[in-house]
């Protein structure tokens, strides 16, 4: 829409009617944030009437997120200069929340004087929930995703969550398996009663066994009262183990016998407590493969292998890049009360190139740093952590450089074995590093040894 400067620009008569005619909103205040005029779109919006408006207080009008703070209006009295396309919403007299976008510009009269503002504001209720109605077949829970690995595991997710069988969860660390196991238990009947997740792999064996079971008073030394456990927390709902896998065998059986009986003792204890919970467990190691190593108890990876899904790393499902940014842009926009709109181009494009060893957990960390250095507008490369803020260019120009660094220590190290016969502790010696460093170099740089009557072993 055209920038409103000068009251003074078109007869007004003939703004009237342009005023009356647009579908916009348009409303002015003056230096006391009195409204002064209003439009028939105003009207409409807002479910005020011209006559209720007018020489009100904006914010008593609109009630918007934006008057707490962030007002466009005021920015554009303070800085005397127009503002564009600012999102936020407003309340109207029915109490609905209204998804606006604003437009502001100050209000000039002949003598160039400003006296007061301007603001323009367009209704995007039905293009919000055209995006939600879009974006809901992409979510479930807190997952977002379009990938169709993903969807396949949204579209039997619901029966999963039905039946009260055990579950595995297995993928790469941040791939979301404890919000998987929570929309398991959101969607499944035991919704109402507690959700209880604990990570395996944080705690020392005897602590874990404490959480998970309770103890008894007097079980060991300092335990002067009777403690439940998680399993007791979890009593009629769920219980999320999180890196299984990295259990002891000893505890491994007192699992299978929880899973195989419904029943545990704590601590301490000598009487049998039921259990009436459901198990979700994960990992981010193949459990198959583990038990195959005898590093996992066969039995209880049976046991807990009854329903299994295999979340894929974010670098196998780029498409969800776009989607997951914009979930958590609206996730930290609310928690932290900024004004973010998106991503620049380039900032989409390094996070597109980026593979994401961390995968969602590490995309949200991204974002969350950019958050910490943007308040509004698009984040910026320069927003962004460490050399993610590099533009494609340079970071291209980095890994050159990196590739040349490698290529000339591999020659260093390989004109040194041949003239030492490929004999590493010789090589290490001349090299003046240690043997076993020499050794790590190797095969870094991939660096192939010859067989000699010397062993190159040596």
């Amino acid at each position: 829409m055209a920038k409103i400067s000068k009251i003074s620009d078109l007869d007004p008569s003939t703004t009237n009617i342009i005023l009356e005619s647009i579908s916009d909103g348009v409303f002015t205040v003056d230096h006391n944030w009195k409204i002064t005029s209003f439009n028939r779109a105003a009207e409409e919006i807002t479910g005020i009437s011209r006559k209720e408006a007018v020489g009100r207080h904006c914010w008593e009008v609109f009630r918007s997120n934006m008057c707490e703070g962030d007002c466009a209006l005021k920015k554009t009295m303070k800085q005397k200069k127009s503002f564009v396309s600012t999102s936020t919403y407003i309340i109207n007299s029915h109490q609905k929340k209204i998804p606006i976008t604003v437009s502001t510009s100050p209000l000039i009269n002949k003598r160039g004087k400003i006296i007061g503002g301007v603001e323009t504001f367009r209704d995007h209720s039905l293009v919000e929930e055209l995006r939600k109605e879009l974006y809901a077949r992409f979510q479930l829970g807190d997952m977002v995703s379009s990938s169709p690995e993903m969807q396949k595991i949204f579209n039997i997710l619901p029966q999963v969550a039905q039946s009260d069988s055990t579950v595995l969860l297995e993928g790469e660390t941040g791939t979301g398996k404890e919000l998987t196991a929570r929309a398991i238990h959101d969607l499944s009947p035991r919704k109402s009663k507690p959700f209880i997740a604990i990570n395996c792999g944080a705690l020392p064996d005897p602590l874990l066994e404490s959480e998970l079971f309770g103890y008894k008073a007097g079980a060991f030394t300092n335990a002067v009262k009777d403690k439940p456990g998680h399993f007791a927390l979890a009593e009629g709902g769920t219980i999320f183990l999180d890196e299984i896998g990295d259990t002891s065998a000893a505890l491994q059986v007192r699992l299978l016998r929880v899973l195989e009986e419904r029943e545990y003792i704590p601590l301490g204890g000598v009487k049998k407590i039921h259990a009436d919970i459901r198990i979700i467990a994960a990992s981010n190691r193949n459990l198959e493969e583990l038990a195959d190593k005898g590093l996992f108890r066969r039995d209880l990876f049976y046991r807990i292998n009854v329903v299994r899904l295999n979340l894929p790393p974010l670098r196998e499902r780029m498409e969800d890049i776009p989607l997951l940014v914009e979930y958590f842009i609206n996730k930290f926009n609310r928690i932290k009360g900024k004004a973010v709109h998106g991503v620049d181009c380039d900032v989409l494009e390094a996070l597109m190139a980026h593979q994401f060893p961390g995968n969602i957990r590490e995309l949200e960390n991204i974002l969350e740093h950019a958050f910490v250095l943007c308040s509004e507008g698009d984040i910026q490369l320069q927003h962004l952590p460490g050399d993610m803020s590099l533009s494609p260019h340079e970071k291209s120009q980095c890994k050159c450089n990196n590739d040349l660094i490698k290529a000339a220590e591999s020659k260093v190290i390989t004109e040194a074995l041949k003239r030492n016969r490929y004999n590493r502790k010789a090589t290490a010696i001349e090299l003046g590093i240690h043997k076993s460093t020499l050794f790590r170099k190797i095969n870094r740089l991939g660096i192939q040894l010859k067989k000699t009557g010397n062993r190159s072993s040596h």
